[in-house]
């Protein structure tokens, strides 16, 4: 690492991964197929529900809402990780660096409450199926993900101007991208009061949302396990597996990253695990919610027969 004064904020250098020899076009090609299949993925999921009558759900609106998010979420970081692949280390201005910082945190809290919003979704269609539409109303779900996106950014501009206003004396980033644990390592000045308040941070708004989310399912679980036949339970679970599923992954490796303790890791670590929510969680999105569903598909077959009839149709 390079060693700086207490006033040089210009740029700051990407490490990225390591990969040499054949290893290196084989990463690059495998993430860039995985980053436009996710959103592929993604864009299908948000056309399906928005020109299919029977994807006019407040299930389908959420998770539409999700996809939107996915896209910008793993386009905020997989450039800069193809770019360190194909160039190794990258130089970024340190503004860009504080702005992906930001935008990547604030997505991710915002999915952090939009998996909330999801799960209680799912707890007002099972525990009160009577009202739920009236619960539910197109106004509410429009409220609801305004507010997680709202909480999201809000939220994150703690953590990110804490980072952003430390003075740094290094500038190699052992990451592929601006993150909080690899740039506080970059600082001048002890940085334990800040790792403390972004744990405090994160962990609260997060670890709230994880405490509603097991106590909805705790709802549901009751709810299910009441219905009367074997096939009214299975078709109720059947509907939450996909949202415990996406839920499971992105708070395992979120807690591991940010609420554990960063000194009992090693740098690259980290690396790995961002992977998996930055890049593996958006990539199984349509696959695990949707694209398996008996409903979206045939949701895209109608949308490419109406495509299709209109293309036969005579100008």
């Amino acid at each position: 690492m390079d060693h700086v004064n207490h006033n040089w904020t210009q740029s700051f250098i990407l490490a990225g991964f390591t990969t040499t020899g054949t290893l290196q076009p084989l990463a690059f090609l495998g993430t860039l197929c995985i980053y436009l299949l996710t959103l592929a993925g993604n864009i299908l999921i948000i056309v399906l529900v928005q020109l299919d009558s029977g994807l006019f759900t407040p299930m389908y609106f959420f998770i539409s809402v999700l996809s939107f998010l996915e896209v910008w979420y793993v386009s905020t970081t997989v450039p800069t990780l193809l770019h360190t692949l194909l160039h190794g280390c990258s130089p970024i201005s340190s503004a860009v660096c504080f702005i992906q910082l930001y935008v990547f945190h604030s997505l991710g809290m915002t999915e952090c409450y939009l998996l909330g919003v999801m799960a209680l979704d799912r707890y007002l269609a099972i525990c009160f199926p009577l009202h739920y539409h009236a619960l539910m109303s197109r106004q509410v779900q429009l409220r609801l993900a305004g507010a997680t996106w709202v909480a999201g950014f809000s939220a994150a501009l703690v953590p990110a101007t804490l980072t952003a206003t430390l003075p740094f004396c290094l500038k190699e980033v052992a990451h592929y991208f601006c993150d909080l644990a690899p740039l506080m390592r970059l600082a001048c000045v002890d940085t334990s009061w800040h790792a403390r308040a972004h744990g405090a941070v994160i962990g609260v708004a997060t670890g709230c949302n994880f405490v509603l989310i097991l106590g909805l399912y705790g709802g549901i679980l009751n709810a299910v396990l009441k219905l009367p036949s074997a096939a009214s339970r299975a078709k109720a679970f059947s509907t939450c597996s996909s949202h415990m599923t996406m839920v499971a992954l992105f708070y395992a490796s979120a807690f591991t990253v940010y609420v554990g303790s960063p000194g009992s890791r090693s740098e690259g670590t980290d690396k790995l695990i961002a992977l998996v929510y930055a890049l593996v969680t958006p990539f199984l999105n349509p696959i695990i919610y949707s694209l398996r569903n008996k409903e979206v598909k045939e949701a895209l077959r109608r949308v490419i027969d109406r495509i299709r009839f209109i293309l036969r149709e005579p100008q």
